[in-house]
């Protein structure tokens, strides 16, 4: 048998999708935790547009937050925080017991750490003249 690693730059939101579920199997396989669910909110404007997101998971008593977004025509005006406290609030209601996020020195960590988010581990040069931000709540 021959395999072949050929280059792949574009996959499909679909061929990452299945490998995420192909992760999810293994991990769940391997800790006996078959609880994971997405979680996220989005905000829209009066024409439904979306100007906002706070969009992760839980699984196994602790939480990610994977993207926080905010229009930059909406920025200032608390939603970001919204989004957050309604992430932080579904989490906790799903027994989830931390929540992780990583965000880069020109984003929000600061957002993050006046919600009582503490910084775990900084990553200098992540991109590169930047520093990479893991931070934690515990609940």
């Amino acid at each position: 048998m021959t395999l072949q690693t050929e280059p792949r730059h574009d996959l499909s939101p679909n061929e990452v999708d299945a490998i995420e579920d192909r992760l999810y199997r293994h991990n769940s396989h391997a800790t006996g935790r078959h609880d994971g669910q997405g979680l996220g909110f989005v905000i829209r404007d009066e024409l439904g547009q979306m100007i906002g997101i706070a969009a992760g998971y839980t699984w196994a008593g602790t939480s990610e937050l994977k993207q926080m977004w905010v229009d930059e025509a909406y920025r200032g005006r608390g939603l970001a925080r919204a989004l957050l406290n309604a992430f932080i609030a579904e989490a906790r209601s799903r027994g989830v017991r931390r929540i992780w996020v990583a965000s880069y020195d020109f984003q929000a960590p600061g957002m993050y750490e006046k919600a009582g988010f503490k910084r775990m581990a900084e990553f200098e040069g992540w991109p590169e003249g930047h520093t990479n931000v893991v931070l934690c709540k515990t609940l």
